[in-house]
């Protein structure tokens, strides 16, 4: 059932509150149209094998702003690396740190975009999992950590994959920008097939098409490669922490264990969002539109009133979940590469498929602390 998202109104009605969140992004990443194939076509960046085969023993997962090391290189690493997403000829994607971040991604401590990527989503994802499973503090890939991610799941990281007349055929939409009123007339879809079965699979589009060159992502029947995922349920979710320093999310069960970790972007120095420990959940809005009311936000240029239709490139992305604190809310985005990296308007701003996991895991009731 498609909800809408309205300021200041009741979920008993079907229309959630609507907090001072979700505008677009200053500056909004416009996918790049889909290759057309070619019969000489470039070898990928990485192959299948390189990828399955890639030694968990030294990933190259610290950045400098060259090109990684090679995996064999150093005993263990430290997770953090430049903020910035680098270009291939400056940081290509490295084979160890796809398989880690795909593992990662599966064990529902996630790094964000699967980039092969050094970055400090993937560092943080990193320190959590080695919190959450007693492996000591900081985001240092050892031994240790490598055998506990390989012992907890042994299944292959890639996947083939074949496009079908569903993935390919649309609708389709302009790539989303500030102006919500042409958005909301020209749709909130995906903007081609290959943004499409990158978010499906979690996966930075420039790294899927660099996994297969030369694919038409416009024609069904192409064969893919694809990053495994998983989409496991959580457990039932009892509290939700908001670490507004550390822009993550993290949720516990009702024992107190740490069993999920996002990386989010969380408000802004203009329109910050709450503190406290006292709000909770009030319900969920899968497909949520969004209601650009100028009256009741803090930024923006005014104007109109501008409801815009729910899509995956929705201002607030697949998902709403809507909090005690009146306009406020954890929701998806149209734009996952920027999870983490800039601004929100108050709201705590999560990956579309991050967001849909946490979200059908949480009930009415389930404790948020902002701290």
């Amino acid at each position: 059932m498609r909800l809408s998202l309205f300021l200041a109104t009741s979920l008993a009605t079907g229309i959630v509150a609507l907090g001072a969140c979700g505008a677009p992004e200053p500056e909004t990443t416009q996918t790049a149209d889909a290759p057309v194939q070619t019969p000489n076509a470039p070898a990928p960046v990485l192959t299948r094998d390189q990828i399955e085969m890639a030694e968990l023993t030294a990933p190259p997962v610290s950045g400098t702003g060259a090109s990684p090391t090679p995996a064999a290189a150093t005993p263990t690493a430290s997770a953090t690396g430049q903020e910035a997403t680098p270009t291939p000829a400056q940081t290509p994607p490295d084979a160890a740190l796809v398989r880690l971040q795909i593992l990662l991604d599966r064990s529902a401590f996630s790094p964000g975009e699967i980039d092969g990527l050094p970055g400090s989503s993937t560092a943080k994802a990193v320190a959590a999992y080695r919190e959450a499973s007693s492996l000591g503090t900081g985001d240092q890939v050892d031994a240790a950590l490598l055998q506990a991610l390989s012992r907890a799941d042994t299944a292959p990281v890639m996947r083939d994959y074949t496009l079908t007349q569903a993935d390919v055929s649309g609708p389709f939409s302009p790539p989303p920008g500030s102006d919500l009123a042409t958005q909301a007339r020209l749709g909130t879809n995906f903007s081609n097939p290959l943004e499409r079965m990158a978010e499906r699979f979690h996966i930075a589009p420039a790294l899927l098409q660099g996994l297969n060159p030369g694919v038409d992502f416009a024609r069904a029947g192409q064969a893919i490669v694809v990053p495994a995922i998983m989409d496991a349920a959580l457990p039932q979710v009892a509290r939700i922490d908001v670490l507004k320093r550390e822009n993550a999310v993290r949720a516990y069960d009702a024992s107190g264990k740490l069993i999920a970790f996002y990386p989010a972007t969380i408000g802004s120095s203009d329109n910050p969002s709450p503190s406290g420990t006292d709000l909770t959940v009030n319900g969920v809005a899968p497909e949520p539109d969004y209601l650009y009311d100028p009256s009741r936000l803090s930024y923006g240029p005014g104007g109109a009133k501008v409801t815009v239709p729910a899509g995956p490139n929705n201002p607030v992305g697949t998902v709403w979940i809507d909090l005690s604190r009146d306009t406020f809310g954890i929701h998806g985005t149209p734009d996952p590469s920027k999870v983490g990296k800039t601004a929100s308007h108050g709201c705590v701003r999560l990956t579309n498929w991050d967001a849909e996991q946490l979200a059908a895991a949480v009930k009415p009731g389930v404790t948020v602390r902002f701290i």
